[in-house]
């Protein structure tokens, strides 16, 4: 099969994923040319992009998690740091550069061509490569791959995007295309402002340990979270071998700060790992169990804590079928969810879930609230959290639980929220998104409600 570049008087294609036909452009002339001389036709070795392409093609054909291509890999350091960068910009503008490529292929290629054209794209446009070098690189990485037939395309297609990206970009909505359909429908209102903080690099929040000294170059927001810029290493601040600090996103830290007095109050943190609430708790007095499942995440959690000179009990158990020894006065449930709150660290959220995912995900929430109940002591509280932007995740799950009466609703009170207004909603829930307060830098999307045991 061949895949040829579109030229102007090819016309206009029809994009083979959708029914709908590509958007008309003009087309201008020729245009100045990448560089004097063919991109390189070299294999030397490219950690970054290899790793930015394995992350890429992970989520895109396999549903892959990020995450998990970057534990499996070997790269280290800054290079692992690049290819994080630049999967993520390809990721996050996965949809809106895809619709930009589409007049320019006749057909569509294999999706590992895919993957690689839009790591092209993402350099030229959204991280400033250098135009030769971001044409270069991945017509090599093509050659690297087992994909030399495509490199003549790579070339073309990307030489092309250098020289008309503007007529290109002409007409783009990039928020609506970099959002599958799904959720943005599910988003409603909220979905324009959602997208306002998504392009934005997440930076690095840290909850201090009470009467320990901020490092330099930290903000003081409103809540207590002490912010540094996207890309400050937590590691290489003063303090963090002592313990002073642990990294925590400003929007995550707020429902333990919505707890109240926990001073002696015997209380569970469900699904802990990797433990910023369960030493939240610590730091505020309570007699802290910590539940996690899994073995691995259960051993980063007791790392944390080690590192942050906290004791907690940590079982390694399940919270479905956990009990306590006696029944507990508050019962903290960072539940099992979508994560489409993080979008703004991993936007390779938006690719893999499904909506039939959400439908699995809120009858394990239904089932984790039950499990609750039965540890809690009467007028004990439940206070339940998830890092989602869903509506069946959040609102709808704390409806479900007050059906039966016995639950009662504590609503969050527009003082405790004082920190924070615009996350507090008519029922009294906490509700953030990735687009509030972005000219400070954002945050998370977090859901959280207090429920007390009748």
């Amino acid at each position: 099969m061949t895949f040829l570049l579109l030229t102007p008087d090819n016309g206009r294609m029809t994009n083979a994923s959708s029914s709908r036909p590509a958007r008309s452009r003009l087309r201008g002339g020729r245009g100045r040319r990448t560089g004097s001389r063919p991109a390189s036709i070299s294999r030397h070795e490219d950690p970054v992009r290899d790793l930015a392409f394995d992350i890429v093609c992970g989520v895109v054909e396999h549903r892959r998690m990020l995450e998990t291509t970057l534990e499996r890999s070997t790269c280290e350091g800054r290079d692992r740091a690049a290819a994080h960068r630049l999967a993520a910009a390809a990721l996050r503008h996965l949809g809106s550069m895809t619709e930009l490529l589409q007049p320019l292929l006749r057909r569509q290629p294999p999706e590992p061509v895919r993957c690689a054209l839009l790591l092209g794209v993402a350099q030229i446009l959204h991280l400033q490569t250098p135009p030769h070098a971001a044409v270069g690189t991945i017509v090599d990485l093509l050659h690297r791959r087992g994909l030399s037939p495509f490199a003549g395309l790579a070339n073309a297609v990307l030489r092309r995007v250098v020289r008309e990206a503007e007529t290109l970009k002409e007409g783009l909505d990039d928020a609506r295309l970099d959002v599958p359909h799904w959720l943005w429908s599910a988003w409603g209102r909220r979905a324009r402002s959602i997208t306002q903080g998504f392009y934005q690099e997440a930076p690095l929040d840290l909850t201090m340990k009470p009467g320990c000294e901020v490092p330099e170059g930290g903000e003081t927001l409103s809540t207590g979270t002490v912010r540094y810029p996207a890309g400050t290493k937590m590691t290489e601040l003063p303090g963090f071998a002592e313990g002073q600090f642990w990294a925590q996103d400003m929007a995550a830290a707020m429902p333990v700060r919505l707890m109240g007095d926990m001073r002696r109050k015997r209380v569970a943190d469900l699904c802990a790992a990797p433990g910023g609430k369960t030493a939240q708790l610590v730091c505020g007095g309570a007699e802290v169990v910590a539940v996690e499942r899994e073995k691995s995440r259960a051993q980063r959690l007791k790392d944390n804590l080690a590192r942050l000179q906290l004791k907690a009990e940590i079982v390694v158990g399940d919270a479905l079928r956990w009990r306590p020894s006696e029944p507990l006065d508050v019962v903290l449930l960072d539940a099992p969810c979508s994560a489409t709150g993080t979008l703004r660290r991993h936007p390779d959220v938006l690719w893999i879930k499904r909506p039939r995912d959400i439908t699995t995900l809120a009858a394990g929430q239904d089932r984790f609230i039950d499990a609750a109940y039965e540890m809690l002591k009467p007028g004990g509280t439940l206070l339940y959290a998830v890092c989602s932007l869903q509506d069946e995740e959040g609102p709808q799950r704390i409806a479900h639980a007050l059906e039966d009466g016995r639950w009662e609703l504590s609503p969050f009170t527009e003082e405790e929220l004082a920190a924070l207004p615009r996350a507090r909603t008519e029922e009294g829930y906490f509700r953030t998104h990735p687009g509030m307060n972005v000219a400070q830098g954002g945050m998370d999307g977090f859901f959280a409600a207090r429920l007390i045991r009748r």
